[in-house]
């Protein structure tokens, strides 16, 4: 996810400005943004955020695109009303801001999630993609649920799991050659 001098990059790009085409809604005990394609499908992405939390517009973006092609996408509350990350807090507090908000501690959230996704949406056909803190819960979910069939891990991976490599479908990992913040030898 990140080096321990500056955890995460991803206030150095744009924020959109964007309302988004899907709705929130409460599935049990978390929300989620959730956008379904124009044509009938038995298909959903879970959409996991980065630090910035599920309300980012750029987050909601790809949930709208990944709908557009034909996907239930569905962006929950994996910090389950907690408050998301800023760029203008303290990155000296970021490891204590993180204790409480671990991407490998949200079973419950999942397991609520993929509930709404088979029994209220009738997904038979699920992935996940995952961005920087999403990342690694992807990397997590790939480790723990062979429900979820494809994943897309954008720069995040776990590190301190003997069985990281023993994936339970694939899984596409994506990190820059160059890239400081997850060095080419933690790939």
């Amino acid at each position: 996810m990140a080096n321990e001098a500056k955890p995460c990059p991803c206030d150095i790009g744009d924020r959109m400005d964007y309302g988004g085409l899907g709705q929130e809604v409460q599935i049990e005990h978390t929300k989620a943004y959730v956008v379904k394609s124009s044509t009938a499908s038995d298909k959903a992405i879970i959409v996991i955020q980065d630090i910035y939390g599920w309300q980012l517009p750029n987050t909601r973006y790809m949930a709208d695109m990944l709908a557009g092609n034909g996907y239930i996408a569905v962006c929950p509350d994996f910090y389950v009303g907690k408050e998301p990350w800023s760029p203008s807090h303290d990155w000296s507090k970021f490891q204590e801001w993180l204790e409480d908000k671990k991407p490998t501690n949200i079973n419950k959230e999942v397991d609520a999630v993929l509930r709404f996704l088979k029994e209220q949406c009738g997904a038979k056909h699920i992935g996940a993609v995952g961005f920087c803190w999403g990342g690694v819960a992807t990397h997590y979910l790939a480790l723990q649920y062979p429900e979820i069939k494809a994943g897309v891990s954008v720069y995040g991976i776990v590190r301190e799991r003997e069985d990281r490599y023993e994936l339970k479908g694939p899984t596409l990992f994506i990190f820059g050659e160059k890239d400081e913040v997850i060095p080419l030898d933690q790939v």
